[in-house]
């Protein structure tokens, strides 16, 4: 269940003590004696942090957002694999930090010391912990297979092209900047073109106003240079997908005239999900530990826009579906309908000293899924891979690669 931020519930959580030191940086409420306040009764901190200025309240309290987003696991996982890049040569100061952290006794003392005095692991951390919470990624296989460019004037070439993009079809993006971060075996590109200006209300120094801004919109690339993969997330732009896949291609991957796929985009195979006796493949150390069909989508093959989808109760009958399917199925035959969308329920364990997480995604033909990047994601998507729903690239794509 999604956590709710508010400042006093920031303030509960947080010891006093790492507030001491966050207040005593900012230079503000210095005044106050935090050994005579309750650290879980935030009540007296609320009212003296409502008479600090606006600007200065506004600022910190963007920063509390951060630090609160961050105060989980997926948020101390995006911590460390920031802290894995920049100490990559050095394990034993790389050991040395997990090991402080992890001796912490709560993920908000985590986040807040990292903030505090690890500031360098900071940003990293906060975009992939937000990469990590997004869905509706458009994954593409068969990219070329090279080392990703992230020097300066790669970066400003690819910026210039997506902001060319959308200003010349779109009327926005007139400005862009791209940020590389490198995750493991995986390489981020965050580009922020600017959006359309919006007219916000707001309070200002006690005074009501509409305000004109112009804030930005996300692009956001994962490249797997060994799987030769790329996801792309652009909320509301697909008809962007591809011109992005290939200036990206052309500016990152040095690959010009970046070719069609060999099965036209076509990412996921959903209708081996029609049979009943289909099975997942994955281990017992995925931490997978069930797998239900909770909606099944077919669409006509022989007339443009006809689509059944069929739902049932899959909690009393995990079988529900296929049920449904055997009593209409004689009007559906295989050879006219084709499986282009399924909504999958898992049940997965990342700590076996707590309950398994329920996790529900879709998946939609062609090659649009709403996994996140967060580890559950991550475990769901290589069993996707390992049963056969995400095909691996054709036999002499993958030869020509090594060679």
């Amino acid at each position: 269940m999604g956590r709710h931020y508010t400042v006093r519930e920031f303030f509960r959580q947080m010891p006093n003590a790492l507030l001491v030191r966050y207040f005593e940086r900012r230079e503000v409420l210095d005044y106050l004696d935090f050994e005579a306040i309750a650290d879980t009764d935030p009540d007296e901190l609320v009212a003296q942090w409502l008479s600090v200025s606006d600007d200065r309240r506004r600022a910190m309290d963007a920063e509390f957002q951060d630090i609160f987003a961050l105060s989980d696991e997926s948020g101390f996982r995006a911590i460390i694999d920031e802290a894995d890049w920049h100490l990559a040569e050095e394990p034993q100061q790389r050991n040395a930090f997990v090991e402080h952290l992890s001796s912490l006794p709560s993920h908000f003392d985590r986040a807040m010391v990292t903030f505090l005095d690890y500031h360098q692991f900071w940003r990293g951390a906060v975009q992939f912990h937000h990469a990590d919470s997004l869905s509706y990624w458009r994954k593409r296989l068969e990219m070329p297979r090279t080392r990703a460019a992230v020097d300066s004037t790669s970066l400003s070439e690819l910026a210039t092209a997506i902001s060319s993009h959308f200003h010349e079809t779109e009327g926005r993006g007139k400005h862009c900047v791209v940020e590389p971060l490198r995750r493991g075996s995986r390489d981020y590109f965050f580009a922020y073109p600017e959006d359309y200006s919006q007219q916000s209300v707001e309070w200002d120094r006690g005074r009501f106003a509409r305000r004109p801004h112009n804030p930005a919109f996300e692009v956001i690339f994962v490249y797997e240079q060994e799987a030769g993969s790329l996801d792309v997330y652009c909320r509301g732009a697909t008809k962007a997908l591809g011109p992005l896949q290939r200036m990206f291609a052309a500016i990152i991957l040095d690959t010009a005239n970046l070719e069609s796929p060999a099965r036209d985009e076509r990412i996921y195979n959903l209708n081996p999900l029609r049979d009943r006796r289909f099975e997942f493949m994955y281990d017992e150390a995925s931490g997978i530990s069930d797998l239900r069909l909770r909606k099944l989508r077919l669409s006509s093959m022989t007339r443009k826009g006809e689509r059944v989808t069929l739902e049932g109760d899959t909690i009393a009958n995990r079988g529900a579906i296929h049920d449904f399917l055997a009593r209409i199925g004689p009007g559906l035959p295989p050879r006219d309908f084709n499986v282009t969308m399924v909504e999958l329920t898992a049940r997965v364990s990342t700590d076996p000293t707590r309950r398994p997480t329920n996790v529900t995604f879709r998946i939609t033909h062609p090659n649009s899924c709403t996994l996140k990047y967060d580890e559950v994601g991550l475990r769901l998507r290589r069993m996707l891979s390992d049963s056969g729903i995400e095909p691996g690239e054709p036999e002499s794509v993958a030869r020509a690669a090594q060679a």
